[in-house]
């Protein structure tokens, strides 16, 4: 379609030749060629019509055997026959030959056209378009036969291979051909009511003037010849001429068949009366035409479909823009003052002015919907996202509960961590206003509980009970929030805050997996010749051997492992040389411990680098859409599960995840109860208070920033969202996690719009080239529920658990850091800064703010995630209107909710806001399309 522009054409005073059935049909001639006559202007523009499949059918063969072969195809996008290759080509973007379009004009200009033809076989079709040609009877007889002619289709079925018709098969009685009909899969991708249009063109050496004929059908009948999908036929087009140099006829009927793929000129199509209704649906093409300059692009190239089809609001005529849109904004406003009246916040983020009154609303909102959200839980698709969450969760649980034991001495572990995701996760799915939220372990958490760690060891202090009272704390402070009405606070969130709340979590993931590799390097150093430090046990024949240090401590009993020095067998070494390359000898034998510092660096950038890629196979062209979904979706398991088995396979000595063997604390000598007191002193209760404000803080951030992001309109959720009442649950399991020394608890990002991603519903039919429809959400309980039953029920898992690297996990902490850091535009702004202005991506945010202001705003998000003013990020957004215009937030972040009450006519009709000749970025700024869920932004 050679993409919307600026062009135009003069349209002759043809003569109208077009024979209707009816008289008139009830639209009446239009003023002129600038709009399409029979148009209402109250009409909706193609909301009702159906979707139209156009096949096109090529005279070929000319002049010894003249046959019908189906070349191409179009949907909302062109396929076209590679004969060659005998396969469809990929769905991409029709470019069209301007001359082609003039000759089209010209021929259906002086052609037959029939609106609302009652033919009632291709018979009668056939018969009505070639009596009105002047031809000798025998012409006629031959043209009539030719038309009738079986065209050859390529249909690639389920099953079989794909195959031509042949003669044979074309002999074949009607109840034959059915069954591989409708084993065609590209049937199954229309929806429910389609229409079909033919066209066909070619050369006929018999014909000395060319032949054009546009017919619609009034009621659409199945001329099963003529198409490969057995669908009721509206339109046909008939493109037939003497032979000329060039594929001139091949191009019209390209031509005609972009035509009726435009969802433009296919509404006005559907509503016209007379031939200059068609030819001002034609004009109004062509005058959206944008013509590329010979010379400068390839001709050959296809271009692939966009990713967001644009608005087809602008095309519509002014006149019935006007209407469309004082319709449109008559409509909202109505809807606005029926529910909320105008201006006003969603339900959950209304203020009721009383104690606890967002939580009953809250309540009392979610209780209506409490049978249905296991009720709607009951569908296969469930089945999956149980799976797929279950491994999610538990690759999480070992993750963390490996980093805590670690960062907590043990004081806290794995087997904790499998407990409390369980108890915590199914409680707060039973509870919650948003079920859909998974609660895990988080980094600032994990960060938090290492210093408040560091804190009591320094100082002597007993750190389980210290922990306790810093629980009791926050619950208290989180409950004071719930009170108050704190969670009105979300509205203020926007790009700017969870940017930089994200990348302080994305950087606290990479900053702890580099100083875990360091420290267990420095654990185990690297062997160098000549040094001391051998990763060996030097036995002699006859003595006794002692490990070093630092082996005995972090070493278990391995079996030896025959290691290669160079090109040499070590096993041959002499004994000098055995004990200089830091083996033992044992009997007649060397053995060597190999290097652990290395395999450990080998096993964790095995394990990174595996998830990465992995990762980005789900965008790849390689394996079957299911397959990539498969590995991207499950690539932290791969990635874990391929260095587990690396690890076993050299059997190597590197240190492993510690799990306990009984069901019981991992530290030894506590109960499960911790006691409130132990061996710190009273008034140590009260003190706890100052760093559970500073946790308080962390953690309404964090549970907050992710629950807007999970209750965004663009996942249209119909059950609503619960923002009291989720920091309610969060408080009461605060408080019930720090009893039990098990680690606290707040909505994980990552995991939570994995889950949503996991019940997306989309539509079942799509055409080619177009993403599925999406339809929201599956919302219900149920699965969140039995994830963290399974979850539960690992912790018998801890024999299988115990041959985990920590160096893989560390791999994944990696990982997860730097595919969050990667997915936010803030870290795309921080690289312009290192960037050439020649080299800048075309983003649309520098088409419509200056460089020097996309700098400003960047420094100012630097300045404050270096300073880690968490807290401050929503008053510094809102400062930050006092330096940005509206509109230069508009592109590098969002505006207020307040402000965008003020401009509703703006944001939906972007042209006004922005000037100049880029309207049409900032208006794909606005369309309407299924959100972008990227389950590895945290």
């Amino acid at each position: 379609m050679k993409l919307p522009g600026q062009g135009d054409f003069e349209s002759s005073d043809a003569h109208e030749n077009a024979r209707s059935e009816e008289p008139d049909s009830g639209l009446g001639p239009g003023p002129g060629l600038n709009r399409p006559s029979g148009i209402h202007i109250g009409e909706s523009q193609g909301s009702k019509d159906p979707l139209l499949f156009i096949q096109l059918n090529e005279l070929l063969g000319w002049p010894q055997a003249l046959e019908w072969r189906e070349t191409g195809r179009w949907l909302l996008f062109e396929e076209k026959l590679d004969m060659g290759a005998g396969r469809w080509s990929a769905p991409h973007v029709p470019t069209l030959e301007l001359p082609s379009l003039q000759k089209l004009r010209s021929l259906l200009a002086e052609g037959i056209v029939l609106l609302d033809c009652q033919a009632q076989s291709l018979l009668e079709l056939v018969e009505q378009v070639v009596s009105g040609e002047s031809l000798s009877p025998e012409l006629r007889g031959q043209l009539q036969a030719l038309l009738l002619q079986r065209p050859q289709h390529h249909i690639r079925t389920m099953g079989i291979r794909p195959c031509r018709e042949s003669s044979a098969f074309r002999k074949a009685s009607r109840d034959e051909d059915a069954p591989l009909k409708h084993r065609n899969p590209l049937r199954q991708k229309l929806p429910a009511g389609a229409e079909a249009a033919a066209v066909l063109a070619g050369e006929l050496g018999f014909l000395e003037q060319p032949l054009g004929a546009f017919v619609r059908l009034r009621n659409p009948i199945v001329l099963e010849p003529l198409t490969e999908v057995i669908l009721p036929s509206r339109f046909f087009c008939l493109l037939l001429g003497p032979p000329t140099l060039g594929r001139s006829y091949h191009e019209m009927g390209r031509a005609a068949a972009v035509l009726l793929s435009d969802p433009q000129f296919q509404w006005s199509v559907r509503r016209a009366s007379h031939l200059r209704d068609l030819l001002a649906a034609l004009d109004a093409f062509l005058q959206e035409v944008t013509a590329l300059p010979p010379g400068r692009w390839d001709r050959t190239a296809r271009i692939p479909p966009p990713k967001y089809l644009p608005s087809q609001h602008k095309r519509l005529p002014s006149k019935l823009q006007e209407v469309t849109s004082l319709s449109r904004q008559n409509g909202a406003l109505a809807e606005d003052k029926h529910h909320h009246g105008p201006h006003t916040p969603i339900p959950e983020l209304q203020r009721t002015g009383r104690l606890f009154g967002g939580l009953i609303q809250d309540v009392r909102r979610k209780a209506c919907w409490y049978t249905s959200d296991f009720l709607d839980a009951l569908h296969p698709q469930c089945l999956s996202a149980v799976f797929y969450i279950y491994l999610a969760t538990v690759t999480n649980a070992i993750t963390f509960g490996g980093l805590l034991g670690d960062a907590t001495e043990g004081a806290q572990g794995v087997l904790e961590s499998f407990l409390g995701t369980a108890v915590a996760g199914a409680a707060f799915c039973l509870m919650a206003g948003q079920p859909l939220t998974i609660l895990s372990s988080t980094g600032p958490v994990l960060v938090f509980e290492r210093l408040l760690f560091s804190f009591s060891r320094d100082y002597s202090l007993d750190y389980l009970p210290f922990r306790l009272w810093v629980g009791i704390w926050v619950a208290a402070f989180c409950l004071a929030l719930v009170a108050t009405e704190a969670s009105l606070l979300v509205r203020y969130f926007t790009r700017f805050t969870e940017e930089g709340f994200c990348a302080l979590i994305s950087l606290i993931f990479i900053y702890d997996a580099v100083g875990k590799m360091l420290n267990l390097i420095r654990a185990y150093p690297i062997q160098r010749p000549g040094s001391s430090a051998y990763g060996c046990f030097c036995q002699y024949p006859g003595t006794g051997g002692n490990a070093s240090e630092w082996t005995s401590a972090k070493l278990k009993d391995t079996e030896d492992i025959l290691s290669v020095s160079g090109l040499v067998n070590a096993s041959f070494l002499p004994p000098s040389e055995c004990i200089q390359q830091g083996g033992h000898l044992r009997g007649p034998s060397c053995h060597t411990m190999p290097d652990i510092a290395f395999f450990s660096l080998l096993l964790f950038f095995t394990s990174f680098l595996c998830a990465i890629a992995l990762k980005h196979v789900k965008n790849s062209r390689f394996f079957p859409s299911v397959v990539r979904k498969v590995l991207g979706d499950f690539s932290s398991v791969l990635a874990i599960l391929l260095g587990c088995g690396l690890d076993a396979f050299l059997g190597l000595a590197t240190p492993k995840l510690l799990v306990p063997t009984e069901f019981k604390p991992t530290l030894p000598g506590r109960g499960w109860l911790v006691s409130p007191f132990g061996a710190n002193p009273w008034w140590l209760s009260v003190a706890a208070a100052l760093p559970a404000l500073l946790l308080s803080i962390l953690i309404f951030m964090d549970q907050q920033i992710t629950a807007v992001i999970l209750n965004r309109a663009e996942y249209r959720l119909q059950k609503g969202a619960g923002f009291h009442l989720d920091l309610f649950c969060v408080a009461v399991l605060m408080l019930f996690t720090s009893a039990l020394g098990l680690p606290w608890y707040v909505s994980a990002t990552v995991i939570s719009l994995a889950h949503i991603d996991s019940l997306r519903r989309e539509s079942n039919a799509c055409v080619p080239g177009e993403a599925p429809n999406f339809l929201g959400i599956r919302e219900q309980r149920l699965t969140g529920l039995v994830v963290f039953i399974l979850t539960g029920v690992s912790i018998f898992l801890a024999p299988v658990l115990k041959f985990i690297p920590m160096p893989v996990l560390y791999g994944i902490f990696l990982y997860m850091g730097v595919a969050a850091l990667s997915s936010i535009q803030f870290v795309k702004r921080v690289q312009l800064l290192l960037m050439p202005r020649k080299h800048q991506p075309d983003m649309l945010f520098l088409r419509h703010v200056p460089l020097s202001r996309v700098h400003l705003f960047t420094a100012i998000q630097l300045a404050c995630l270096g300073l880690l003013w968490l807290l401050g990020l929503v008053a510094i957004r809102k400062a930050l209107e006092w330096v940005f215009s509206p509109q230069e937030l508009l592109w590098l972040d969002e505006l207020m909710p307040e402000e965008e009450e003020t401009i509703p006519e703006n944001r939906s009709e972007p042209e006004h806001l922005f000037s100049g000749n880029d309207s049409e970025d900032s208006e794909l700024m606005y369309q309407p399309k299924a959100p972008e869920i990227n389950i590895s932004v945290n």
